[in-house]
């Protein structure tokens, strides 16, 4: 028997529950877990701050190794690397169908039969549908990555979810390079951003964060100056020589970052990656965005593409910056609830789960 966790809503015990191994039909894979770390949305989850339809198995930042292939399933993965037995896999955090009008007209992420892993109401027949598991079954329609013996699983494992949608986020942006970033968050989705930034060639990267120790190790990730709310307008303005930012990254998920962000960039691009839970509105200036010509894009999830990127920054430059020292600790899939509590206590820092 396989073990599950499964999350019955904020407040109440997670369980372990055991399940048969399935049996595969069509083009589905079999993954055996190595490591799930737990993703900033997981937390939010877990809180309340996230509704979502319960019992679900949570997770969607994983790592794993091909158990079996079902008679349908490709021996190859997204770049057409062939995949067998043993081998180490990463995929999108999402399945998506490939025929319907968002996947035809390049958005497979918000497909009109979107399956998220992680995210799904549970379902006693397919239980293997998160990281928190022994197992995860995936769908037809996900985009699945080997990954390279030189990314450890802590390393790879947030691969599929933080280092993709950063990827998306600075592709949205658009050209970095010579350029001034603002990045709003310096948790895993701003460190991952800051230094893809930094090899893109920026020439400046301004990280904010209302926490003093998140702040100083955005420099090791490629920042060159660090702020607090407080201080952050004489920052840009120092850095920028007044112009204020080319393109700002809001990655914090808070109303007041997104109206700094809104202030403080000037003819560039705000893009919005945070805001995924319920937020206070804020009132927006039409003639502002029109005299300074900003864009405002939103990035949810990412695009199978972004993923690919993001494991070729991990496994290339990326190796630059110490992206094995966010994952804090490691705890075992029957200490998961400890893993949650030890998580929610430290500031939302990356652990590992490990079956």
């Amino acid at each position: 028997m396989e073990r599950a966790v499964l999350f019955h809503g904020p407040g109440r015990p997670l369980e372990v529950a055991r399940f048969p191994a399935p049996d595969l039909r069509g083009a589905e894979i079999l993954v055996r877990v190595t490591c799930c770390t737990l993703c900033g949305s997981d937390l939010h989850t877990h809180a309340g701050r996230r509704p979502v339809e319960t019992p679900t198995v949570l997770g969607h930042e994983v790592v794993g190794r091909v158990e079996a292939f079902g008679p349908d399933a490709l021996h190859y993965d997204f770049h057409g690397v062939d995949l067998a037995v043993g081998d180490r896999v990463s995929w999108s955090v999402a399945a998506s169908c490939g025929v319907c009008f968002f996947c035809k007209n390049q958005l497979p992420q918000k497909c009109a039969t979107l399956f998220k892993y992680g995210h799904q109401p549970f379902d006693g027949a397919h239980p293997f549908a998160g990281g928190l598991a022994d197992l995860v079954t995936l769908r037809p329609g996900s985009a699945v990555f080997w990954v390279p013996d030189r990314l450890s699983d802590h390393v790879a494992a947030s691969a599929n979810c933080a280092t993709a949608t950063a990827a998306a986020v600075l592709r949205a942006g658009g050209e970095v390079a010579g350029r001034s970033v603002l990045i709003f968050g310096a948790g895993m989705l701003g460190l991952t951003a800051c230094a893809m930034a930094r090899v893109a060639g920026a020439a400046s990267i301004i990280v904010s964060d209302p926490n003093g120790g998140r702040r100083e190790r955005a420099r090791a990730f490629g920042a060159t100056a660090v702020s607090s709310a407080a201080e952050l307008t004489a920052v840009v303005a120092e850095v920028t020589q007044g112009r204020g930012a080319d393109v700002s990254l809001e990655l914090a998920g808070v109303s007041d970052t997104v109206k700094a962000g809104l202030t403080l960039t000037r003819v560039g691009a705000l893009i919005l990656a945070g805001t995924v839970l319920p937020t206070p509105s804020i009132a927006l200036d039409p003639e502002w965005i029109v005299r300074r010509l900003l864009t405002i894009r939103g990035v949810h999830n990412y695009g199978p593409r972004d993923l690919g990127a993001a494991l070729d920054f991990l496994s290339s430059t990326g190796e630059a910056f110490p992206f094995a020292d966010l994952v804090q600790r490691t705890f075992t899939l029957d200490e998961v609830e400890q893993a949650f509590q030890y998580s929610h206590s430290n500031g939302g820092g990356r652990v590992a789960i490990v079956p």
